[in-house]
């Protein structure tokens, strides 16, 4: 069994890196609506697609050619009474239906790529826009949205792709049936022609109001998605504070209320599941029933009448199939719009830049004045943390709209971000070795992740740990401490070795004497780099080669923490304070 997992395994790594080499991210063409989306997804495997369609097709008009085989066994071999033509009828029977068999199987394969691969298209083109957009996502999506349209939108999407192979051979298997109805009889030819397309119409009220219900379920979907999350983030702090049974009575009270409104969604949906059954079935009747007086009456064969029976049996497939595709499309529009709404989400676009001059150029921040001097140890200092961070953020381009930091254009912004690095106690600890989380997106080297480890004065962590490198730590890193978190984090983006760091409070969740050693370590590793860190603590300030002070977002003061300390009233209150609290 094992082993048959790893060979699956390997089928679908290799699948994806063959799918990887034609993706190429959707335009804003292809995001301007849902319908647009899908048309990406559908041209971008237009090979299968259309392999899937002629599947689809000959498997749905192989299904019309039993009827006429059967027919033609009881006119030919029971009626005339001759026992070869019979026997030759039903094996050619038998012939088909395996064929048709063997169609469905490969239909079936085909159409499960189609999906897969639509799904992993839409995760990747998600995944490759949050990157762009970096840590400016978290101030303008949930974690909760994102959840949802990376699992529940891109399945529902996918699953619209379905009517390019049984949609398109339904089409065709349903123009199959009228031709061969007509030359039967032309008048069970139009009733079929007609029948049809009002059994289609008789859904389409459901559909519109699956459409509208469905898109406010899944606005109230992500919502409840963000609350587990945020739930999930700080359950630890429940506990403490005793407020998880509160939580968890609220969750439980708009939980009831989303399954209130996906009873809404149910409702017509369950009237679709159960029109695409019955009214197919009640045409069947009908038709049957003209047929068989049509028989009584001699207008058509006893062969006939069973190959009418046979041919309106299969248009239930068909029928099926086209109320099934329009309830996916519904649903996929909705879910679509979900989609390239996080999509069309506008990244920063600069000017003319280069990036690699970074680290010999200085930083700027027209904002609040403050200009960072290449290869320096710079300290941000400001009585209120959320000015620091501000000035951070503008500086590694964090939000779409900062005139901060370098100017770079859109082709230049993944070697941007190479070689910049925003540092900050808010970043994800993913689950993993030791080494994967302190590599990162960067190929892992043991040498290196010591010595950024022991930058971040993190051996200890790692000695402390079963396994060494191969420890595995949780999710959001909930098994370490604070501080072992933060020093985990600094070590990560450390290992990175950017021209330009920039960290916010690196030091905050340790002690005195190990945040000493975690700075004079910065200051030897990153010596004639460009490092920025926010913080008021002496011991780093004392290390700064320069210190700039931020009154209200603005620069008020800078030099050096002996020469602010003689000149700068305000900052020296401000290290007071510090060095106060940490006693």
């Amino acid at each position: 069994m094992a082993s048959d997992r790893g060979r699956r395994g390997a089928a679908v790594r290799a699948w994806l890196d063959r799918m990887n080499e034609t993706w190429v991210p959707p335009t804003a063409n292809d995001l301007a609506s849902p319908l647009r989306f899908l048309y990406w997804l559908t041209r971008s495997q237009g090979r299968r697609i259309a392999l899937g369609a002629v599947l689809g097709t000959c498997w749905t008009v192989g299904l019309t050619v039993p009827p006429w085989v059967l027919s033609r066994a009881v006119d030919d071999g029971l009626v005339a009474r001759d026992p070869s033509a019979l026997v030759g009828w039903a094996l050619l029977l038998l012939a088909v239906s395996v064929l048709n068999a063997l169609l469905g199987i490969a239909r079936h394969r085909t159409m499960t790529k189609i999906r897969m691969d639509a799904s992993f298209r839409s995760v990747r083109a998600t995944v490759w826009h949050t990157s762009r957009l970096g840590a400016s996502l978290a101030k303008r999506v949930s974690a909760g949205e994102v959840v949802t349209v990376g699992i529940a939108d891109v399945y529902t999407v996918a699953m619209a792709l379905t009517v390019t192979g049984p949609g398109v051979g339904a089409v065709i298997a349903y123009a199959v049936v009228a031709v061969v109805l007509f030359t039967i009889n032309p008048l069970l030819a139009a009733v079929v022609l007609a029948g049809v397309p009002l059994l289609a119409l008789a859904v389409g009220p459901f559909l519109q109001r699956i459409e509208r219900t469905g898109g406010e379920y899944r606005v109230h979907q992500g919502r409840l998605t963000v609350r587990l999350v945020d739930v999930l983030a700080g359950l630890r702090v429940l506990n403490g504070l005793g407020g998880k049974q509160f939580v968890a009575e609220r969750y439980q009270d708009q939980s009831q209320r989303l399954v209130r409104r996906g009873y809404r969604v149910a409702g017509p949906t369950s009237w679709v599941v159960a029109l695409s059954t019955g009214l197919p079935a009640l045409f069947l009747a009908a038709v049957v029933w003209l047929s068989a007086r049509m028989a009584a009456t001699g207008a058509i064969t006893i062969g006939d009448l069973v190959a009418v029976y046979g041919y309106v049996a299969v248009l239930v497939v068909p029928v099926s199939f086209f109320i099934e595709g329009a309830v996916d499309i519904a649903r996929a529009r909705v879910a679509g719009q979900r989609i390239i709404d996080l999509l069309n989400l506008p990244v920063a676009k600069r000017n003319d830049g280069d990036p690699t001059s970074m680290g010999t150029r200085p930083l700027a921040d027209p904002e609040s004045g403050v200009v960072i001097r290449p290869g320096a140890l710079t300290a941000l200092v400001t009585a209120r943390p959320a000015e620091a961070i501000a000035v951070i953020e503008r500086l590694g381009q964090v939000h779409t709209d900062s005139q901060a930091g370098m100017e770079i254009d859109e082709p230049a912004r993944e070697e941007f971000r190479r070689r910049l690095v925003v540092a900050d106690n808010d970043a994800e600890v993913f689950a993993g070795t030791v080494r994967d989380v302190v590599a990162g997106r960067i190929e892992p080297d043991d040498d290196r992740i010591r010595t950024a480890l022991r930058v971040a004065v993190a051996e200890d962590i790692v000695e402390a740990l079963p396994g060494g490198l191969d420890a595995t730590i949780a999710a959001g890193g909930s098994d370490l401490s604070g501080g072992q978190r933060q020093r985990i984090r600094l070590a990560r983006a450390v290992y990175a070795t950017p021209d330009v760091l920039l960290a916010v409070e690196p030091t905050s969740a340790v002690d005195a004497n190990t945040e000493a050693a975690m700075i004079d370590r910065i200051r030897e590793v990153r010596r004639d780099t460009t490092t920025v860190i926010t913080t008021t603590s002496p011991l780093v300030l004392d290390r700064a080669d320069d210190v700039i002070v931020l009154v209200d977002g603005k620069v008020s003061s800078a030099g050096t923490h002996a020469d602010l300390l003689r000149s700068d009233p305000y900052y020296r209150g401000i290290v007071s304070r510090a060095q106060g609290d940490a006693q």
